[in-house]
C-alpha cells in the first residue's frame, strides 16, 4: 500500500494552514550564534513561521514582557487611572538614571521601570494576581510568595507559543478587560511607526537568574495584515541582548513581511 506523505495529510486536514519553511530563520540564529526560538504567526493562524519548535513550547520567566498583562491589570484594578497619573519616585537610586524620577504609566512601560511595577504590584496583591493568571490561563499561572518579583525571578513561566496565544487575544480584544484599558495599552505598546508598518512590542530580560534569557514579543501591522511574534533567546553575554529585537526585525524581513 502506497504511503501518503505526512505533508499531504496535514494539507487535507488543515487546508488553510501554510507549511512554513523555517530554514531562513534558523540561518539567522546560526549566523549570530544565538540559541533561541521565534514564532511569527498571522493573526488568524493561517500562516506561521517557526524556528526551534521544541524551545517554543518551553516555559521561561516572562520578565518585562509581563508588563503587557500587568498594565492591563493595574488599569482594570484602578490602582492607576491612566497615562497622566504619576508613580512617585522615593528619591533613592534605582540603578538607572532614567528610573530615578517620577514616572507615568507610559514611561514606566517604555523604560521597563522595575520599581514602578513593583510598587503597583504591592497595591494589587497576590490574591488578585492569582485570580487573573488563573482566569487567563497565563503560562503556569504561579505567583510564588513574593508579589514584587514573581515575573522577574520567581515562579511565573510562559512559553513563546503561549505568548502568541495571549497576544492574539489581546489584539482581537478577547481578554476580559475593559475596551478602554486595552486600547490604552495598545497605544503604550507602539514602538515604531513608518509609512509601511506599525510595530508594537515589549522586550524582556531575565537577568536575575543564572541562565539568563531575553524576549521580544508583540505584533506588526502592515498592508492590512497583522503578524504576531514572540522571540526568546538565551543571553550568554550582555551584547546578546540586542538580538531580542534585531532577530525579530531580520526575521520579518527574511519572510518578506517588511
Amino acid at each position: 500500500m502506497k504511503r501518503i506523505s505526512p505533508v499531504i495529510i496535514v494539507l487535507i486536514l488543515f487546508p488553510f494552514v501554510s507549511i512554513a519553511e523555517d530554514r531562513n530563520l534558523s540561518s539567522l540564529y546560526t549566523k549570530y550564534g544565538i540559541t533561541g526560538t521565534i514564532i511569527i504567526s498571522s493573526l488568524h493562524g493561517k500562516t506561521e513561521f517557526v524556528h526551534n519548535e521544541g524551545r517554543s513550547k518551553q516555559r521561561f520567566l516572562p520578565a518585562s514582557t509581563f508588563k503587557i498583562l500587568n498594565t492591563l491589570i493595574v488599569l482594570e484594578e484602578e490602582v492607576i487611572q491612566g497615562t497622566k497619573d504619576i508613580i512617585k519616585w522615593d528619591g533613592k537610586d534605582k540603578g538607572w538614571k532614567l528610573w530615578n524620577k517620577d514616572q507615568t504609566l507610559k514611561s514606566a512601560f517604555t523604560l521597563s521601570c522595575v520599581w514602578c511595577y513593583q510598587e503597583l504590584a504591592k497595591r494589587i496583591g497576590k490574591e488578585r494576581y492569582t485570580k487573573y493568571l488563573t482566569d487567563l490561563e497565563y503560562g503556569n499561572q504561579k505567583t510564588g510568595m513574593d508579589v514584587t518579583t514573581f515575573w522577574l525571578e520567581g515562579e511565573l513561566e510562559i512559553s513563546a507559543r503561549e505568548q502568541i496565544t495571549f497576544l492574539k487575544k489581546l489584539y482581537l480584544d478577547q481578554l476580559p478587560f475593559k475596551n478602554q484599558n486595552v486600547q490604552l495599552l495598545k497605544k503604550i505598546m507602539i514602538v515604531d511607526e513608518t509609512p509601511h508598518y506599525t510595530l508594537s512590542g515589549k522586550t524582556g530580560w531575565a537577568m536575575r537568574i543564572r541562565e539568563q534569557h531575553g524576549w521580544y514579543v508583540g505584533y506588526l501591522e502592515t498592508e492590512g495584515k497583522v503578524w504576531i511574534f514572540a522571540n526568546n533567546i538565551h543571553i550568554a553575554k550582555q551584547a546578546d541582548a540586542k538580538f531580542r529585537k534585531k532577530l525579530v526585525i531580520e526575521s520579518l524581513k527574511a519572510k518578506g513581511i517588511i
